[in-house]
């Protein structure tokens, strides 16, 4: 019922809080994002995690690994991302994040490790996912075809999106496609052939508001953003207010799109 392009914070409000973080996935859900995306990392002890990098080397300072570490040794390293404010924060696990996703949000989960080729793992992911009640609006990401193809074999209900940095038509066996954007500037009728397909499409593009005209003429159905609450007001969505009257103000924290 929300009206589209629906808005996805790209690892959390990532220009005002630290990527992947507990304090950027509640400003998201804070300035109106329709869906929190992150990236999930699997640790020794077999804990989701809510981490881009294979380690905590530039969010964190430290190169430690999160497959060879537990989650507690995780915990021991805030990853604040150089940001003085947000010092203390930490990586947090995927049931953090459910735990405070609202009923009216969806959520993105991109499947960085090739652990997600263990059926067994994908098993336990998607049972996690159910147990915490937002299955129905979750979909599972990659740049892997086969890690969806893993997942969607033990839940064969889930939907799954497929990113995408060089294949310019939506034949790609996944529900969302997520096409770098400039294969929609070579190919605009993507979303049209997409939506004949029953696909929906949502760019590679964590900085959409110079194109955001573009993605609705398009009729694309969702934009990656690192800063959801401009792309939100540019889109005429204006959300809440903080207790000044004011929105924070974007800081570095932003990263570019890609694996």
């Amino acid at each position: 019922m929300r009206p589209r392009p629906l808005v996805m914070a790209h690892r959390g409000s990532s220009a005002r809080a630290p990527e992947n973080t507990l304090a950027a996935f509640r400003l998201a859900i804070e300035e109106g994002a329709d869906l929190v995306e992150t990236d999930l990392h699997v640790t020794r002890d077999d804990v989701f995690v809510c981490v881009h990098d294979a380690t905590l080397e530039r969010t964190g300072g430290v190169p430690l690994a999160v497959a060879d570490a537990t989650f507690e040794e995780l915990r021991r390293h805030p990853v604040g991302c150089g940001m003085p404010a947000f010092a203390g924060e930490l990586v947090p696990s995927l049931a953090d994040l459910t735990g405070i996703l609202p009923g009216d949000r969806g959520l993105a989960l991109e499947l960085k490790s090739d652990r997600f080729l263990e059926p067994e793992l994908c098993r336990g992911l998607a049972s996690e996912v159910r147990a915490a009640g937002v299955f129905e609006r979750t979909v599972f990401l990659s740049f892997s075809a086969a890690r969806c193809d893993t997942l969607r074999a033990v839940a064969p209900d889930a939907w799954t999106g497929i990113v995408t940095m060089t294949r310019p038509f939506p034949d790609l066996d996944a529900r969302l496609l997520g096409p770098l954007w400039l294969l929609l500037l070579a190919n605009p009728l993507y979303p049209w052939l997409a939506h004949r397909r029953g696909r929906f499409v949502a760019p590679l593009d964590d900085r959409p508001d110079r194109l955001l005209w573009y993605y609705r003429l398009i009729g694309c159905d969702a934009v990656l953003t690192n800063d959801p609450a401009t792309t939100l007001r540019k889109l005429g969505r204006a959300p809440p207010l903080g207790s000044t009257g004011e929105l924070p103000q974007a800081g570095e924290g932003g990263v570019e799109g890609g694996e």
